[in-house]
């Protein structure tokens, strides 16, 4: 049980551009602010550097809306192009309403617009997908920060999605490396004598809300070092973890 957390924003990263090395950027910017990444820290890094190093920060024009895409942003402020692009990331419209999509990516998320946005991103017309491996890209910033200072750190991508029955959104994990995402309780008794049954807690969303709070949504900081945080190490993580099995999904 961790008693006490640090969560450090990181500063200094740079605007990020096509093939930029996240993983250095990370490195440097804790270098020149005198951060000290170590074994067992964990770091996380939104989603929407890691789609911009990616190549996945497209422009609209070109894109050639389909009927459908026409007919669902009729009566709505969306360019009926960025609902195309909503429609190829789309797996499975979960449900229309009112210009919002709510669909289930090809990685298996239920969001809004299949994660793709608008905001933080330079320039006009442009969007941002979500990465395509999530799991995979923090993979490779795992890998950097293990060769270049040679510690072990877990790795979370995260992203902003809303929830059902809850106002507002929240930072939740897309992406892991280096960390099992979930803390089981199931078996153990609690301290009445009580045996758990069903609870499990996603670890990972809770550390990805927590690095929001020091990071924000216009203060040009992707990423946050938390520390003191007593994780499972795992080279199996994966966001497919996360994500609830159809048969147990009510709401489907």
């Amino acid at each position: 049980m961790t008693n006490q957390l640090e969560i450090i924003g990181i500063k200094g990263i740079p605007e990020t551009q096509q093939g930029d090395d996240i993983g250095l950027h990370i490195i440097s910017a804790c270098e020149a602010t005198e951060i000290d990444i170590r074994d067992g820290d964990i770091l996380v890094v939104t989603q929407k550097v890691v789609s911009k190093s990616e190549g996945r920060v497209v422009p609209i024009e070109g894109v050639d809306p389909s009927p459908l895409a026409l007919e669902i942003s009729h009566g709505h402020r969306r360019d009926p192009r960025h609902t195309e692009l909503i429609l190829r990331e789309s797996k499975r419209i979960v449900r229309m309403d009112k210009g919002t999509i709510i669909s289930e990516t090809h990685h298996g998320f239920n969001c809004a617009n299949a994660g793709i946005d608008a905001s933080n991103i330079p320039g006009v017309n442009t969007v941002a997908l979500l990465p395509v491996n999530p799991d995979l890209s923090a993979q490779i910033i795992r890998d950097v920060v293990r060769k270049k200072l040679g510690v072990n750190v877990a790795v979370i991508i995260s992203d902003t999605f809303g929830r059902p029955w809850r106002t507002g959104a929240v930072n939740v994990a897309i992406g892991v490396a280096g960390i099992d995402p979930m803390c089981s309780y199931v078996g153990v008794e609690d301290t009445y004598g009580n045996m758990m049954y069903t609870t499990v807690i996603c670890i990972a969303d809770e550390l990805s809300a927590a690095a929001e709070l020091v990071m924000g949504k216009i203060d040009m900081v992707p990423a946050a070092l938390i520390k003191g945080y007593k994780y499972v190490p795992t080279e199996s993580a994966s966001n497919d973890m996360m994500i609830r099995d159809p048969d147990k999904d009510m709401f489907r």
